[in-house]
């Protein structure tokens, strides 16, 4: 059995990796030190690998002539274009179809083919996979089951090069990128309670939202489409 590796890069104050700098110069805890191994193997596949290493050096140049100048709904049009992707797949909760269209609109403006699908594809029920009445948003009502590997499938069948998300949900996002044929990436980050700004929610942690610092146990809510 490995021995578990701890991780706590967000705690690092020389970022070492950064900067290009000895390994020495790195914390104890740093990840350079003790799974030097592992990630010279991973150097590797960037090397090796020529699907993996296009798609890097690409991200890369995409971050170097966008950072600060393009918004993100541009990089992702540059990035299309640098991978040779000219089909776009965009997976889409119901309640963010209206910024899928837009973005589709502004991919196709660009040359780009576009395949959109809603979150709620399929129309199972959510009784179907064992939940009870009480644990929907709205009881008494009919709910249909998120479906992103639905979606993935379906992105796969009409051609999609390159996948963009738009606005699903925690736990349904990771599904999709668990089964997605083709590289995928995030437009839309959904957070009703931020306006699809999560970030505003750690900015605020000690005043707005102080109550994520509390210990947890407190009620879990779920949140509408």
């Amino acid at each position: 059995m490995q021995t578990k590796v701890e991780l706590e890069c967000a705690q690092c104050g020389v970022l070492a990796c950064k900067a290009g700098a000895d390994v020495a110069e790195s914390p104890a805890h740093c990840p350079m030190r003790a799974q030097g191994e592992l990630l010279d193997e991973v150097r590797q596949l960037y090397l090796t690998d020529p699907d993996l290493r296009n798609w890097a050096v690409q991200s890369a140049r995409v971050e170097a002539t966008g950072y600060c100048r393009q918004p993100r709904v541009e990089e992702i049009v540059a990035f299309a274009r640098r991978i040779e992707a000219s089909h776009i797949g965009i997976a889409s909760c119901v309640g963010t179809l209206h910024e899928a269209a837009l973005a589709g609109q502004i991919f196709e403006k660009q040359g780009l083919t576009v395949s959109t699908v809603a979150c709620k594809v399929g129309s199972i029920p959510k009784e179907a996979v064992g939940l009870t009445d009480a644990e929907k948003i709205r009881p008494g009502q009919f709910e249909a089951l998120c479906n992103p590997i639905g979606q993935a499938r379906l992105l796969e069948r009409a051609g999609a090069q390159l996948n963009v998300l738009v606005g699903l949900c925690v736990g349904h996002d990771s599904l999709f990128f668990q089964h997605s044929a083709v590289p995928t990436t995030v437009l839309v980050v959904k957070d009703r309670v931020t306006g699809h700004n999560p970030a505003a929610a750690l900015y605020t942690s000690r005043s707005y939202f102080r109550r994520l610092r509390e210990p947890a146990g407190g009620d879990e809510s779920g949140q509408g489409d």
